[in-house]
């Protein structure tokens, strides 16, 4: 039979790029394994930063204690972007960077090392994540006010056109909106509601001549999230290439149907994983895989999966190549590449992408006619529809509505052979490693022209306070040896910083929660005992860490059972949360890490409440917390540690009442 008659395609299609999220520890170390990972067949790079880079600072700023290497690589100077990237030759790879407030400033740190390796700008392939304003509703990573940061985006489009025309300037990254509680109708609503700004803000900055903006559209990436609903997931994708087709013809006038195609890279839900039977892990994320593999006519560009213990901590190059080896079987050893869309002309699959098309069109018109994303991003209405339906989303599972096997739903386990060895089942990054940055920030400073320095910051404060496209001055401070935090500073002395709405006061409460009466009347009848009316919670993140959904699903649940809940967003030092604690008077401080900097961040607290005279305090924490660092802060003084496995809200909201209890009687748990 021949291919025609079999269905099959005349020839087999060429694979996705495979890449691994992938940085740590430091420039040298994440350069090694980038080297190990590529020869292993790895044909893309992915590069994850550490916090302090991801949000314009050095590794020897306050802030930054605790969080150095932890969930990516520190990159302070042009020195590491060289570190980073020896004997990789840029102008042959296709490298994706997860910045996005300074990712003007990685972009400038990119180009500047590939041209000193001798390669073309024009040649180099890649994307910068660039997209600002999902941080402002779930990574937390933002730095300046939205239509600042917009600004920057749409200088790197203007720029990357003429000098980087194979590179993907911004990639507009629906990713968070899911993990932050986006159904699918919001998570294509509201991404493409981003992507309209930035396209709007480059067409009226006046850099790109009208005639270029389908040269513009070309170039726009999207970057998904995949959960284990594959069917569902595949709908979404159709749905999403179908709206970006009909916004930038109708909207932009782009013609050239090429130039309209949706293009996207995935990764998979690390969200889902869980820290209870770790090896279901594997099962979902070749399930999620194939809800962006299967259907030919929406499969992702490149794709990049988690590690099956990403929910207990960082991943080992062997985990990371267990994932590798999962797209490598699917692209080479089966069929799939070898068919047209599987999907065209079903009937199931039809209406489900016809139904999230008709409700993301409704969200899209919703914020266009706010005034668009900026405005639905300062009035809370984004972040408010997130933080609601990822409290509905928590609430049903729950219920045991939605299932998740090993942690609602067949919970009987034989303990795991693969987290037998413990700690040794993740990364651990050497303590050592903050040290080694903070002096090398230092060492690369002393070594510098400091007037020239001080020239090239001069020059970017200057074009800042005006509307000159930032890049040309931005690789003047590359050159002139800036670094990641001088950079940023120079520009939030002109645009300033930004807090963004928590969302909490939109928030539904628990609904139909039969164990919520209970925990009211608790709280209620402790407030009564202790004579203060209402109990006071403060929910504090330290550090730089601004994953914030655990912490905001929390102050929502307590503030339903009756908790005065005092949550002042992310980015807080020890000392502010100190400071809010005898402030507000509150009766229990509640932490959330995870970033993994809790061994730093904790005990800095702790010494703060004893230094202001409130060592009485108790302090409870929650995050991705291994075992023996959950002993070592109970040891320091932490009388609760709550990890992803504690997923039922209202029995850590009784657990607190609990804890204030016995803070204050000694131990007497339950009021009479």
């Amino acid at each position: 039979m021949d291919d025609a008659m079999s269905g099959r395609l005349p020839e087999r299609d060429r694979p996705w790029v495979m890449r691994t999220y992938a940085g740590h520890s430091s420039a040298a170390a994440s350069n090694a394994l980038y080297r190990r990972n590529l020869a292993k067949g790895q044909t893309g790079l992915s590069v994850a930063f550490d916090l302090p880079t991801q949000t314009g600072y050095d590794p020897d700023h306050e802030l930054a204690a605790g969080e150095v290497g932890r969930v990516g690589v520190p990159v302070a100077h042009l020195g590491d972007m060289r570190a980073l990237v020896e004997g990789i030759p840029l102008a042959e790879m296709n490298t994706s960077m997860t910045i996005n407030a300074p990712a003007m400033w990685m972009l400038a740190l990119y180009g500047t090392a590939a041209v000193e390796q001798g390669a073309e700008l024009r040649r180099c392939a890649g994307t910068t994540q660039n997209d600002i304003i999902k941080e402002y509703l779930s990574r937390g990573t933002y730095i300046f006010p939205p239509a600042a940061s917009l600004r920057l985006t749409a200088d790197v489009i203007a720029w990357t056109l003429r000098e980087m025309p194979r590179w993907n300037p911004v990639n507009i990254c629906s990713y968070h909106l899911q993990e932050a509680g986006a159904t699918p109708v919001q998570e294509v609503g509201f991404a493409l509601a981003t992507a309209v700004a930035v396209l709007d803000t480059v067409r009226d900055s006046g850099q790109v001549p009208a005639g270029r903006m389908g040269d513009v559209v070309q170039r726009i990436s999207f970057f998904v999230n995949a959960g284990v609903r594959f069917v569902e997931e595949i709908a979404k994708m159709r749905a999403f290439g179908a709206l970006w087709d009909e916004i930038t013809r109708d909207r932009y006038g782009v013609t050239e149907a090429k130039q309209r195609r949706f293009r996207y890279g995935v990764q998979v839900n690390s969200l889902g994983l869980t820290e209870a039977q770790p090896e279901n892990n594997i099962q979902r994320i070749v399930l999620e895989m194939l809800g962006v593999t299967l259907s030919r006519d929406a499969r992702a560009r490149a794709v990049q999966l988690p590690a099956w213990n990403e929910a207990l901590g960082l991943p080992r190059p062997w985990d990371q190549q267990w994932s590798l080896r999962m797209q490598q079987v699917l692209a080479y050893e089966s069929d799939l590449l070898e068919y047209p869309d599987l999907f065209e002309g079903s009937h199931v699959m039809t209406a489900l992408v016809d139904d999230i098309v008709t409700g993301a069109r409704v969200e899209l018109e919703k914020v266009l006619e706010m005034g668009g994303v900026v405005t639905a991003v300062e009035s809370g209405y984004l972040k408010s529809a997130l933080v609601a339906s990822l409290a509905d989303r928590r609430r049903r599972m729950e219920a045991g509505t939605d299932v998740v096997i090993g942690v609602n739903r067949f919970t009987e386990t034989e303990p795991s052979p693969l987290t037998a060895a413990g700690a040794e089942a993740i990364e651990q990054v050497d303590p050592a490693v903050e040290a080694a940055a903070t002096a090398g920030v230092r060492e690369w400073r002393a070594g510098r022209d400091a007037a020239a320095v001080d020239a090239a910051l001069a020059r970017l404060r200057a074009d800042a306070a005006n509307t000159a496209n930032l890049m040309p001055a931005t690789l003047a401070c590359v050159a002139a040896g800036v670094t990641t935090g001088e950079w940023a500073g120079a520009l939030r002395q002109v645009f300033g910083e930004y807090r963004a709405p928590t969302g909490l006061a939109g928030a539904a409460g628990a609904g139909g929660d039969a164990n919520l009466a209970a925990v009211r009347e608790r709280v209620a009848a402790t407030a009564r005992e202790l004579g203060t009316g209402r109990l006071r919670l403060l929910v504090g993140k330290p550090g730089l860490d601004g994953h914030s959904n655990g912490a905001e699903q929390i102050a929502v649940r307590a503030r339903d059972a009756g908790f005065e809940v005092v949550y002042q967003g992310i980015r807080l030092t020890a000392g502010q949360i100190v400071a809010a604690a005898v402030e507000e008077d509150v009766d229990l401080v509640g932490l959330s890490v995870l970033s993994g900097s809790h061994l730093a961040a904790v005990p800095a607290v702790l010494d703060g409440l004893r230094a202001a005279g409130r060592g009485d305090l108790p302090v409870v924490v929650g995050g991705i917390i291994p075992p023996a660092d959950a002993e070592a802060l109970r040891a320091a003084g932490v009388a609760r540690v709550f990890t992803p496995k504690d997923f039922a809200l209202t029995g850590i909201i009784d657990e607190l009442v609990t804890v204030i209890r016995e803070s204050v009687q000694g131990g007497e748990s339950h009021p009479a």
